[in-house]
C-alpha cells in the first residue's frame, strides 16, 4: 500500500499532491469529499455527510466510496470510518416523498423507527397531517421543501420521487443550425432531467446558459430563469434566440428598468428581493404564470428571500446552475434540499483537457510593503486592516506595471474597492465599469472589449459573474470580498473561455506580503486547488524585473490610501 492518501478517523483525509496517481485519486473523491486545505505538498479533505448524501443522490453508493478510500489509502483505513460511510448514505432514501393516489403527498419510510423518530419533532409536527399506515404519514402540499430542509437538518434526508407539475406547455426546440449540445452538457441535462431538479456543476465557460437550454427544450414548457444582474439577462436572452427555436418576443426580461412577463421570463435577483415597506413585491412574479421550470443561474449566490420562495416551488422543476457550489455562508444545505442535490459535476481540468476551456497559469504575486506602508497597517484597526493592505500604493504600482507587461492583450483588471479602481483606471488609461455605471455603458464598453477596440478594462464585483468576455486572457487580481472562494473561481473564470488561437489564460493575484491579504488568498484558493490548479507565488521585484520575463521597471506615482469602499452591484 504506497497510494497517496492518508485516510483518517476523524473523517479527513490527506492527499499528497506531488504522488503519481494523486490526480485519479482526485477524480475518485471529489464526488463524496470537500477541500479544506491546500498548502504545496498536502491537501486535506473532510468527508461530511452532506458531501455523502450528494454522492448518493448522485447515484453513487457506499461500496463505490469505500472502494476509493481503499484503493488509493497508504495506510489502512479505519474500519468505524467505513462503517460510518455505510451507515451515513444509508440514511439518505429511507425516508421519501411520493404521491399517493387519495392522500396526496405523503412521507413513507422503510423503516419505521426512522420515521416514528421524526414524526416526534416538534417542527416536523406542524408539517405533516393524519397518518396514513404505520409507514406513511400526509404531509401538507405547501410544506414539500420546508420538511425537506427540517428532514436534512435531522439527519434523515428525504429522496423526492413526488414527481412535478407539466406547467403551461411552450415549444422550445434547439435550433440545428451547426451546433449541438458537447458532450458533457448532453450528460449534465440527462443526469438533471432524471433526477427531476438539482443543480450542475460546470466551470465558468463550458456552456452553463446552454444546459439551461437543453433543459428548457427537455421541458417544453414556461419558464423563468433567475440571473445575477441585467447584463447576464441580456446575454441569456442573446443566447437563447440564437441558440433555440424562441423568439425575442418569446423572452421576457423582468428587471429594474423592465417588467415583461413572457413564457420565457428572464429576472433578476436584485429585483426579486426589492424590498418595499417590509415585503417583497415581487416575489408574486413566480406566481405569475405556471411555470414548468425554474431555473437558478449562480445558484451559489441564490439570496435567503429566494430561499423561502422555492421552498413553495417543489412542484415545479428546478435547475440550479453554478461554477462551485461553496457558499461562504454555509447554506449548501438549503440548496441541496430545496433546489436540488447535485446532478452533475465536470472537473474543470477534465473540461481543459478536452479543448473546451483554456489552460490557465495562476500566479500569486506576493508584494513587499514599504516601511511607511507596514507602520500604517501595524498601526490600522482591526476592521481597517484588509482595506488597507489590499489598496496600498505598492500594489498599485506593481499592478499598473504587469498591465504594461502585457499591452496588447486583452486584460480585465478586478477589484473590490471603488477609489482603488477609479485611481487605477485613471493611471493606466483604462474605463472603468463599477455599480454606478449604467447598463447601457456596460453593455457598450463590453462590446468595444469584445471588438479588440479596447485592450484593457477595470472592473468591480459586477463583472464577477455570467459576463461573457472570450477574448480576455489576463486577469489581475487587485483585491476581493475577503476570503471568498467563489469569487475567486468566477474571477479566474472570466479568462478560461476557449481562445481561437489555442492562448493561455493568465491569472494574476497581486498580495500584499506578511498580511491578512495574504491569509484571506490562501483561504480564497482552495476551490481552485480542489479543481487541480496550482499557482505559482513570485516575487513583484523577480517577476517585474527587466529581461526576457520581466517587463521593465514597476514606476508610477499617486497613492491609494484614500476611503476607499466596497462597490455595490
Amino acid at each position: 500500500m504506497n497510494g497517496p492518501l492518508i485516510v483518517q478517523s476523524d473523517k479527513t483525509l490527506l492527499l499528497e499532491v506531488d504522488h503519481e496517481l494523486a490526480e485519479a485519486c482526485r477524480r475518485a473523491i471529489a464526488p463524496f469529499a470537500e477541500l479544506e486545505r491546500a498548502p504545496e505538498h498536502m491537501h486535506t479533505y473532510r468527508v461530511t455527510p452532506l458531501g455523502l448524501w450528494n454522492a448518493r443522490a448522485a447515484g453513487h453508493d457506499a461500496e463505490q466510496v469505500v472502494d476509493a478510500l481503499v484503493e488509493y489509502a497508504r495506510y489502512p483505513v479505519p474500519h468505524a470510518l467505513l462503517v460510518d460511510i455505510a451507515e451515513t448514505m444509508a440514511r439518505y432514501g429511507r425516508l421519501s416523498l411520493s404521491k399517493h393516489p387519495t392522500h396526496g403527498l405523503v412521507l413513507t419510510s422503510t423503516d419505521r423507527p426512522v420515521l416514528e423518530e421524526v414524526l416526534r419533532s416538534k417542527k416536523i409536527q406542524p408539517l405533516v397531517g393524519e397518518r396514513i399506515d404505520p409507514d406513511s404519514v400526509a404531509v401538507h402540499p405547501s410544506e414539500r421543501g420546508q420538511i425537506k430542509q427540517v428532514l436534512l437538518k435531522l439527519g434523515w434526508p428525504a429522496e423526492d420521487l413526488a414527481g412535478y407539475v407539466d406547467g403551461e406547455a411552450h415549444r422550445i426546440e434547439l435550433a440545428e443550425d451547426g451546433w449541438s449540445l458537447r458532450p458533457y452538457q448532453q450528460q449534465a441535462v440527462e443526469g438533471f432531467w432524471h433526477g427531476g431538479s438539482g443543480v450542475v456543476v460546470l466551470p465558468c465557460g463550458a456552456g452553463k446558459t446552454l444546459v439551461g437550454a437543453g433543459a428548457m427544450a427537455k421541458a417544453q414548457a414556461t419558464t423563468l430563469i433567475l440571473v445575477t444582474n441585467t447584463v447576464s439577462a441580456r446575454q441569456w436572452k442573446h443566447e437563447l434566440v440564437r441558440r433555440t427555436s424562441l423568439t425575442e418576443d418569446e423572452i421576457g426580461e423582468y428587471s429594474g428598468t423592465r417588467k415583461e412577463i413572457r413564457p420565457v421570463t428572464i429576472a433578476t435577483y436584485q429585483v426579486i428581493t426589492t424590498k418595499r415597506k417590509g415585503v417583497y413585491p415581487h416575489l408574486e412574479l413566480f406566481d405569475s404564470r405556471d411555470w414548468g421550470l425554474v431555473v437558478y443561474d449562480e445558484v451559489h449566490l441564490l439570496p435567503a428571500p429566494v430561499f423561502k420562495f422555492t421552498a413553495d416551488l417543489q412542484a415545479r422543476r428546478r435547475l440550479g446552475l453554478t461554477a462551485t457550489l461553496v457558499r461562504e455562508d454555509g447554506r449548501e444545505s438549503d440548496v441541496f434540499s430545496l433546489i436540488g442535490p447535485k446532478r452533475f459535476d465536470a472537473p474543470w481540468k477534465e473540461i481543459e483537457n478536452q479543448g473546451y476551456i483554456a489552460p490557465a497559469d495562476c500566479v500569486e504575486v506576493r508584494v513587499s510593503l514599504t516601511d511607511s506602508e507596514r507602520l500604517a497597517y501595524a498601526t490600522a484597526e482591526p476592521e481597517e486592516k484588509y482595506r488597507f493592505c489590499a489598496t496600498t500604493d505598492s500594489k498599485r504600482r506593481v499592478t499598473e506595471a504587469l498591465v504594461r507587461r502585457h499591452a496588447g492583450e486583452q486584460t480585465l483588471v478586478i477589484g473590490q474597492y471603488i477609489d482603488q479602481l477609479d485611481e487605477l483606471g485613471e493611471h493606466i488609461g483604462a474605463p472603468v465599469i463599477k455599480g454606478d455605471t449604467t447598463n447601457a455603458q456596460r453593455e457598450k464598453l463590453f462590446d468595444a472589449f469584445r471588438a479588440g477596440e479596447l485592450t484593457c478594462l477595470v472592473v468591480s464585483k459586477v463583472a464577477n459573474f455570467s459576463i461573457d468576455l472570450p477574448e480576455a486572457t489576463v486577469a489581475i487580481q487587485v483585491s476581493g470580498t475577503f476570503g471568498s472562494r467563489q469569487e475567486e473561481a468566477q474571477r479566474l473564470g472570466r479568462v478560461l473561455r476557449p481562445k481561437a488561437d489555442g492562448h493561455e489564460a493568465r491569472f494574476y493575484s497581486v498580495v500584499a506580503r506578511d498580511t491578512i491579504d495574504q491569509d484571506f488568498a490562501a483561504h480564497r484558493q482552495r476551490f481552485l486547488a480542489e479543481q487541480g490548479y496550482a499557482y505559482r507565488i513570485v516575487d513583484s521585484v523577480d517577476l517585474l524585473a527587466p529581461g526576457p520575463e520581466g517587463g521593465g521597471s514597476a514606476g508610477g506615482g499617486g497613492s491609494a490610501g484614500g476611503a476607499e469602499k466596497p462597490d455595490g452591484v
